[in-house]
């Protein structure tokens, strides 16, 4: 999940090398905290947060194949 939200996230923003993913895991869950640059902030979530929902989609149908949950946070 983490090179998956982590290859989506460089390929929006234009400081690709300022993004950063951690990963936090146990038993069902897994939490995913999304760091980019401050600039970088609007292309990751979008108008309206569209494109930060449709991470969220992507990234909870690639965790429905392992049986796990996700949730993805976007920080500054």
């Amino acid at each position: 999940m983490k090179e998956l939200l982590e290859y989506i996230a460089k390929s929006l923003v234009d400081n690709p090398q300022d993004v950063v993913v951690n990963e936090q895991e146990n038993e069902h869950n897994v939490i995913l905290e999304l760091k980019v640059a401050s600039e970088d902030m609007g292309k990751v979530i979008g108008k309206q947060g569209k494109i930060a929902k449709s991470i969220r989609i992507i990234t909870k149908a690639a965790a429905g194949k392992e049986g796990k949950r996700i949730l993805v946070e976007i920080q500054n």
